[in-house]
């Protein structure tokens, strides 16, 4: 039984996606192929973003229906919110669906902390 349950939790918390620093993320960003997308709310996009970057908030219980029709699976994907966490979450779900993701570790706070450039709108 034991192996039943590790199997099962092994299985869902495996990630599929990278976890990138800053400074690997701003080199991915330099390829044309890569569409960046932000995960935050759209008051949090507003406020200050990557420069062109899309925003679907991954709290929108249509986040999977939006980033489908708005990325392609053939290009891969740089995701970022506010710290980590919610892009991770949305880099799950996104490389479980077939799209080749990676993770902005730190998000913008530490793209800001590494005095990278934002666009506000």
């Amino acid at each position: 039984m034991i192996s039943f349950w590790g199997s099962i939790f092994g299985a869902s918390a495996q990630k599929s996606f990278t976890n990138a620093t800053v400074d690997d993320f701003e080199q991915m960003l330099k390829k044309d192929t890569v569409q960046l997308l932000d995960v935050r709310t759209l008051k949090e996009f507003a406020d200050g973003h990557l420069n062109g970057s899309v925003c679907i908030d991954v709290y929108n219980p249509e986040f999977m229906k939006l980033a489908t029709a708005q990325l392609k699976k053939d290009r891969p994907v740089a995701v970022y919110c506010r710290s980590g966490k919610r892009s991770a979450m949305a880099a799950q779900q996104l490389s479980e669906a077939g799209y080749q993701v990676t993770n902005l570790r730190g998000g913008i706070l530490a793209w800001i902390e590494k005095k990278k450039p934002i666009v506000k709108e």
